[in-house]
Parts: structure tokens; C-alpha cells; sequence
């Protein structure tokens, strides 16, 4: 019998999840297929997700708080940061983890050693890159429109700025989690600060994949080393593959398959 996967996000149309896992599943002759939902109440994740008869699940945002909120058991890194994007159905039980921040480092380890990072984003995404940077020893700083949700952050003694009187540093790396320039041409904060820390960085990435977005425009125009998130949903979805299948396929095979879903259209 074949297994059913599935995607919660909103929107939820761009995502290449399905390709990625489906590749997987189909050339390693795994019995399972993998589909996008389209959720906009993050309070009914729980029951779509039995309702649909799902084996497990990724979700993106904006519901990765919901989904730590809708586990019976939250596991490792996960239940550290109170952020989940890997669901899966153990026994009747939804079983939470969080494959971010691990693919996130994935990403950057290229860029070489990087002390401090610039994080712009307070939500889901942020939380779980923020912390796993602490783990790392780097130093990071954390901009948001408002205060509202800095507390987190000011918990793990990181330094904490709104728009209203930020001043720039030197960052090795910028990081936008913001969603500006997913559904728009908005860039993560205003052009005039944006324009100022792009000035002081060595390099940029973007947790959106699939386009290029204003925000990496900018730096693209003034010759920064920068990186989508294509990068950091490869490595996440590997690690939460495994999971899916519970370790019955090697990982490198899955990495294999899973870059290759990238060259197709």
C-alpha cells in the first residue's frame, strides 16, 4: 500500500517539495507519493493531516509554530526551538522535528567560517537558524519590523534591533527568514537600511527559493556573494526524507535523487 505525504503551507503552489520527495520515491522504487495542501488556519493542521491519512508531512509557513503546537511528542532540535517542519504519524501519534536549521548550515558551508550573522525575521524559521547559530558559537544579531516578537531572542542573549533607530555593524553573513519577496517586490526592511547592511556584509542569503528576490537583487547589484534557499530546502529535505521512509534508504542516494529534481523543469 502506498504511503501519502504531504506539504501544509500558504501560500503553498511554489513549493518544490512534491518534485523533490516524488523524485526520491519514484527511482529508489519506494511505495509512497507526496502532495501539496494548501492550509490558511494553522489550527486545523492536526486534523487535515489524519483526515487525509497522511504518513507524515512538511510544513512551511506560515504554520511551523502551529505544527510544534499540534504534536503529541516534539523530538530533538525541535523541542528546543518550539518550531516544527518535519510531521510525522507514528503509531496514530504526530510526531514532530525540525530539519531547518541543519540544512541551513548545509547551505552556508561554503561561505567558510562565518562569527557573525545578521538575521532579519522574528518567526518560525528564525527561531530554529538562530539557535542552531548559537549552538555554532556565532555571534547574531536579530532585526525585526517591531518589538513584539524579540523576547525569544533577548532569552538567548542575542542582540535585538527594530527598523526605529537600527545601527549597522559588520556581518560576515545576512540572513533574510522574512517572507518580503515571496508574494511581492518587497524588500525584508526599508530600502535605506537595507542599502546600508548590504554595505557591510561579505555575503547574503535568502530562506526563499526559486527566484530572486528584491532582496537578493540588491545585492546582487552590488557584487555580494549571495545564495538562495535552494541550497537549505535540499538539505532539509534529505534529512526529513529519512525520517519519512524511517531510514529505509541510504542518504546519499537520497541526496542523489533529490538534486536531481532540481534539473527538472
Amino acid at each position: 500500500m502506498k504511503k501519502l505525504f504531504a506539504i501544509f503551507g500558504d501560500p503553498v503552489s511554489h513549493s518544490r517539495s512534491p518534485l523533490m520527495h516524488n523524485c526520491v520515491f519514484k527511482n529508489l522504487n519506494y511505495k509512497a507519493c507526496y502532495i501539496r495542501v494548501h492550509l490558511k488556519d494553522g489550527s486545523r493542521l492536526k486534523n487535515t493531516f489524519f483526515n487525509l491519512g497522511l504518513s507524515g508531512a512538511n510544513v512551511t509557513v506560515p504554520h511551523k509554530e502551529a505544527a510544534f503546537m499540534a504534536c503529541d511528542e516534539v523530538r530533538g532540535f525541535a523541542s528546543k526551538v518550539g518550531v516544527v517542519n518535519t510531521l510525522i504519524n507514528e503509531n496514530g501519534k504526530l510526531i514532530g522535528y525540525n530539519t531547518d536549521a541543519d540544512g541551513f548550515m548545509f547551505a552556508i558551508e561554503e561561505f567558510g567560517e562565518i562569527k557573525n550573522i545578521l538575521l532579519i525575521g522574528a518567526g518560525g524559521t528564525a527561531k530554529a537558524l538562530v539557535s542552531r547559530f548559537i549552538e555554532d558559537n556565532i555571534k547574531v544579531d536579530v532585526l525585526n519590523r517591531g518589538e513584539k516578537r524579540l523576547s525569544y531572542f533577548k532569552d538567548l542573549n542575542c542582540t535585538c534591533h527594530t527598523w526605529d533607530g537600527f545601527k549597522t555593524k559588520k556581518y560576515d553573513l545576512v540572513v533574510n527568514t522574512t517572507s518580503a519577496g515571496l508574494k511581492d517586490e518587497e524588500l525584508p526592511a526599508p530600502q535605506d537600511i537595507m542599502e546600508d547592511i548590504l554595505n557591510n556584509t561579505s555575503f547574503v542569503a535568502d530562506a526563499i527559493y526559486g527566484k530572486l528576490t528584491p532582496f537578493l537583487k540588491l545585492a546582487k547589484k552590488k557584487n555580494i556573494i549571495y545564495k538562495d534557499g535552494a541550497d537549505m530546502l535540499l538539505g532539509q529535505g534529505v534529512l526529513a526524507n529519512e525520517l519519512f521512509v524511517n531510514h529505509a534508504l541510504q542518504k546519499e542516494d537520497i541526496k542523489i535523487w533529490m538534486q536531481h529534481s532540481f534539473r527538472l523543469s
